[in-house]
């Protein structure tokens, strides 16, 4: 059993995360104890297993100090037990210890019974211990345990105000922070303003041939508009810097002042960020912004994203938006055109168009609704084909259950008309996470 147990931590360690192994717990003393230094070493998750029979009594101080979500390893050393040999061994004694190598699913019932009882999520993983999808589940779970801890420990700036008139992309604030665990930083646009009004020349410069090694800037794009946003890249950057954010979302009109002029500019360096770990939703979309840095956590993108169009010939919804997009998942390099007007919204200035890259798209919101907020999950393809070549991030998306149903589905759920947007499927990933952070979760497809 011990060295079950090794061979588990192993493995955890090999998924890249911390373990804290406490041993074999097989008396109210040595629960006790491990109760007090899982308190004490600030666990994220607790992985239970079960080697063989274990009474409840022995289990429940072990957990129930720590507050955390407990993942019940039932797992069976082999596949079976070799019967002829088990009955072949002629000695009560080995017979009872080789049965109970094999007993770990004796005692779940029993563990599960009481966690109820006592208030304590858990969740079960059955298998066999050297099975490749017993360990694809486990580090499902080590992968959503580390994003919950990323967020729990994210920094969400919020610059600006709220786009007047979509009511939808209102957020609780405080419920956010209560769900997530984030800090959240207000930050007065003014702020960025005189950020960009003391960048010196040589920083544009190096932000210009960063443009230009990143992106297709197109030839129309002129030179100073191309140095502004360059200007205000390098004050979102020191910005990111001076409140450590890990996650932005903003909007501000500024008409006719200097921070129009910052807003008009800010698409380039957003999607920068975006594309290094700080990602940026526009309108202030604070639940959209959450969506995105989620999927980014989980090493997928998550690119801010709407309904364009339906396409009913193709079966096909077009999805997209102005502002920044990921860079990581965009299907060749991204390009920079000029807007004379941004779509909805005061100011001119260098857009970005790009189209997700072909293949498996997951689509996550993060929804509130009646107090509460809770995960819309999706899973579709990413495909080729014409797209609106306006100067925004858009593509072509098939869905397993047609464009029409999706929609229905999807709108039926009330979630904001924003989503994020990342590649491969990654849905078990999210409920899982969703589990860990205590809220719901539903797939549509």
């Amino acid at each position: 059993m011990i060295g079950y147990l090794n061979e588990a931590e192993n493995r955890l360690n090999a998924f890249g995360a911390e373990v804290l192994n406490l041993g074999l717990i097989d008396n109210a003393e040595k629960a006790f104890t491990a109760g007090h230094d899982f308190k004490k070493g600030d666990v994220d998750v607790i992985f239970l297993y079960v080697t063989t029979y274990a009474l409840s009594s022995t289990v429940l101080p072990v957990v129930r100090r720590a507050k955390v979500p407990v993942i019940v390893l039932n797992l069976a050393p082999e596949k079976a037990i070799n019967y002829k040999t088990f009955n072949n061994l002629n000695d009560r004694t080995k017979m009872t210890g080789e049965w109970l190598a094999f007993c770990s699913a004796c005692p779940v019932p029993e563990i599960a019974n009481v966690f109820k009882r006592s208030g304590i999520q858990f969740h079960q993983i059955t298998g066999v211990l050297n099975d490749a999808e017993t360990w694809t589940e486990i580090g499902e779970w080590v992968e959503a345990a580390k994003v919950a801890h990323i967020m729990s420990n994210n920094t969400l700036g919020l610059m600006g105000n709220y786009y007047s008139g979509m009511l939808d992309i209102y957020s609780d604030i405080t419920l956010q922070c209560a769900v997530f665990g984030n800090h959240v930083e207000i930050i007065e646009p003014d702020e960025l303003t005189d950020l960009a009004s003391r960048v010196s020349p040589s920083e544009i410069d190096e932000k210009v041939e960063e443009f230009f090694a990143v992106f297709e800037v197109d030839p129309s794009c002129e030179k100073n508009e191309i140095e502004n946003a360059a200007k205000t890249a390098v004050a979102l950057d020191k910005l990111v810097a001076k409140y450590t954010l890990g996650s932005l979302a903003y909007y501000h009109k500024g008409t006719g002042n200097a921070n129009a002029a910052t807003m008009s500019s800010i698409i380039l360096g957003n999607s920068l960020l975006t594309a290094n770990g700080v990602p940026v939703a526009g309108e202030y979309e604070i639940k959209n912004a959450q969506a995105m840095k989620i999927m980014d956590s989980f090493g997928v993108g998550g690119s801010f994203t709407e309904y364009y169009a339906m396409d009913f010939q193709d079966d096909i919804v077009l999805m997209g938006h102005d502002g920044p997009g990921h860079l990581a998942i965009a299907q060749g390099k991204i390009k920079v055109k000029p807007l004379q007007v941004y779509h909805g919204k005061v100011g001119s200035g260098l857009s970005v168009e790009m189209s997700v890259k072909h293949g498996a798209v997951t689509l996550l919101s993060v929804v509130e609704n009646s107090g509460k907020i809770f995960f819309l999950i999706a899973h579709g393809e990413s495909v080729a084909g014409p797209i609106l070549e306006i100067g925004n991030t858009n593509s072509r998306y098939r869905f397993p259950i047609g464009a029409k149903e999706f929609v229905g589905d999807w709108n039926a759920n009330g979630p904001a008309h924003h989503c994020a947007v990342g590649i491969g499927h990654i849905g078990a990933k999210l409920e899982k996470l969703a589990s860990l952070l205590g809220i719901e979760s539903i797939k549509i497809c």
